[in-house]
């Protein structure tokens, strides 16, 4: 069963994966991704905090990435591991090009659970945000008129949705 579990996750996740490149790209909308999530799914983001309910992430893609998408911003996959319904995954935040051709890089790791039927429930995104303000810095970028700033305090909780928390345990 956990292996037949973990394969289904990973093909989930590289629909997910696909998706996310067609967005970076400009062929689809943030609001895409939300699809990929349970009604009651809780999305940690690590400037935004926890969003709770499809609906709600969805509407926070298009909060959170305005103004961001469309400036040489992408999120390209290294690599996947699956142990039961957890999921993990190693990524980099693409900022842009430097002058000399190479990229302005913020490595990042999710963790996400998959519940099954071709959806999580849940995912935790980390990104070393010092790390981001220093290379937005040496970068010297500037927010674009529609850019939204995160919540001062943000919901640092970082458990799984009630209804999914069995799947902590479950390995």
């Amino acid at each position: 069963m956990s292996e037949a579990i973990e394969q289904e996750a990973l093909e989930t996740y590289a629909r997910f994966v696909a998706v996310r490149d067609e967005i970076d790209v400009g062929e689809k909308d943030w609001p895409a991704l939300a699809d990929f999530f349970t009604e009651d799914a809780v999305y940690i983001d690590p400037a935004w905090g926890r969003i709770e309910g499809r609906e709600t992430i969805r509407q926070f893609f298009v909060t959170s990435m305005a103004g961001l998408t469309g400036h040489g911003w992408s999120t390209p996959e290294n690599w996947t591991m699956t142990e039961g319904h957890r999921l993990v995954s190693q990524w980099d935040q693409i900022l842009g090009q430097r002058e000399d051709g190479t990229a302005w890089l913020v490595p990042g790791l999710s963790i996400l659970y998959y519940a099954g039927d071709g959806l999580f429930c849940y995912s935790h995104d980390m990104l070393n945000m010092t790390h981001i303000g220093q290379t937005m810095r040496a970068m010297q970028w500037q927010p674009p008129a529609a850019f939204r700033m995160p919540p001062r305090e943000p919901n640092r909780d970082v458990s799984l949705p009630a209804a999914w928390a069995h799947l902590a345990k479950s390995g």
